[in-house]
């Protein structure tokens, strides 16, 4: 994990995206995907650290119809970057894998409760 990534605009982990060695992180300006990312457009354009700070999140933007986009995004909202990147590097390390080949992983679940439960399973166990 890369703490220095941080997440994403959207609510995803920069941290843990495997994607791209070269990348610092979406908030860093570290994004080559930014031409067509609305979150970062928006939030830039409102000031905002992310989605989760908006009023209007979840909006219509595609991102939100992952439920691993909006379970984090909304975990962002309740408690914060520190404490989703905690969970997610305490999930690495008992063997959940954000990215597997491609871009898919342990927490691309059929539901935001899904991806939530995953979450609260790490905190249960490592807290």
């Amino acid at each position: 994990m890369d703490r220095a990534k941080g997440v994403a605009y959207c609510g995803l982990a920069c941290c843990l995206c495997g994607k791209n060695k070269t990348c610092a992180g979406c908030r860093n300006d570290g994004c080559r995907e930014k031409d067509w990312c609305k979150s970062f457009r928006c939030c830039r354009e409102k000031g905002l650290n992310g989605c989760w700070e908006c009023a209007e999140f979840p909006c219509e933007n595609r991102m939100f119809q992952k439920p691993k986009v909006t379970a984090f995004a909304k975990f962002l909202a309740k408690y914060g970057e520190k404490s989703l990147m905690d969970l997610l590097e305490r999930n690495e390390s008992a063997g959940v894998v954000y990215h597997r080949s491609g871009i898919t992983g342990d927490y691309d679940l059929e539901t935001e409760e899904k991806v939530e439960s995953l979450l609260e399973t790490a905190r249960l166990k490592k807290s």
